[in-house]
């Protein structure tokens, strides 16, 4: 299984690499006909780091950056709140509007019934974009301070032709230095639309999943709940191991979408050569899906650094994952007792 550092030897538990947004959220309104929003920050590889350090209560760092203007320092200021540490984000100068560096913005409506959840991002030419090789000091971050787990993954991965640049030196500076290293297979094809699709994103994945320990998402898997057969999940691991591996634990979440206000979860993974299931969600209301593999994915994180075999930690997730569906916004507002005690159940009823 795998081998984490000493929490004692390293200034964090967790070190992730990605882009924060500003979210608006039109609330109960559609996005093109709304006339207020509320704000969140958000972004793939963000969330999963807010988890752990809201919810876990595990010392998290996010590498990004941010223009420097009103909007950056309000993104920095959300970042704050979750308990994130800030402390590496690179500030890049800006003019009064934008014109060479900004920051991300995307709009989403959670969807009701019959409607679906629909986004709208506005992110091109951002700060985070721009990284290139050499802007952060990897033997500070990885090997003078020390961190146990580095996250990053395809959504970072896919903003512009020098992020995957970044995140390979990321990477392998982790490993070098010990750290575990996970990766999303997320995919966003408003990333990949005039860059290859999917296919570019795949062979792209393919290269930095080689420096890879843990990997979130499966490739050529069905991942409806209802559809979930072991045999057919096993071939696929063993698939991806036989290309990689140094992979190892595969883990991804399962779900069936009855509406926009209705799921069924549940989660799988493949480690040490066995297939481990979560006990099922099913018809779970939901608020807002936004960020819920994420808070998978911190849910597991949480349970590996601390020692936990696979199967709590996988239900760790899950329950993260289905409280998750039931807030607003991208990270999680659950409470640990509320994550373990969830975990250990086999119904959604916090109030027994």
């Amino acid at each position: 299984m795998l081998k984490i550092k000493d929490k004692k030897d390293c200034q964090w538990d967790f070190v992730s690499l990605g882009e924060v947004m500003l979210r608006f959220d039109p609330e109960n309104d559609r996005i093109h006909n709304a006339r207020s929003f509320r704000v969140f920050e958000g972004g793939g590889e963000y969330n999963v780091a807010r988890n752990l350090s809201k919810v876990f209560r595990q010392k998290a760092l996010i590498l990004t950056a941010l223009a420097k203007n009103q909007i950056g320092e309000l993104v920095e200021d959300l970042i704050w709140q979750g308990g994130v540490d800030s402390s590496e984000i690179i500030w890049r100068e800006t003019d009064g509007i934008s014109r060479k560096v900004r920051n991300g913005v995307y709009f989403i409506e959670r969807g009701f019934g019959l409607r679906s959840p629909v986004g709208c991002s506005d992110r091109g030419n951002t700060a985070v974009s721009q990284l290139k090789s050499g802007d952060f000091d990897w033997q500070k971050i990885f090997g003078a301070c020390g961190a146990r787990w580095f996250h990053t993954g395809g959504i970072f991965a896919g903003l512009s032709e020098t992020t995957p640049e970044v995140a390979l030196e990321a990477m392998t500076a982790a490993k070098e230095n010990g750290a575990i290293v996970s990766y999303d297979l997320n995919y966003r094809a408003s990333l990949w639309e005039d860059r290859g699709g999917l296919e570019a994103a795949n062979k792209l994945n393919h290269e930095l999943l080689k420096h890879s320990d843990v990997v979130f998402g499966v490739e050529n898997f069905n991942a409806k709940l209802s559809a979930y057969n072991e045999e057919s999940f096993k071939n696929a691991a063993n698939d991806i191991l036989s290309k990689f591996p140094n992979l190892q634990v595969i883990a991804t979440t399962l779900r069936d979408v009855n509406s926009a206000c209705s799921h069924n979860l549940g989660a799988v993974c493949f480690a040490d050569g066995k297939v481990t299931k979560a006990h099922n969600f099913e018809n779970i209301d939901v608020l807002d899906r936004v960020g819920s593999g994420d808070a998978f994915a911190a849910g597991l994180i949480y349970g590996l650094l601390n020692e936990k075999d696979i199967e709590f930690s996988l239900n760790c997730g899950l329950a993260n994952s289905a409280l998750t569906l039931t807030t607003l916004g991208d990270g999680s507002a659950a409470a640990l007792a509320e994550v373990e005690k969830l975990a250990k159940s086999k119904e959604i009823n916090l109030f027994r």
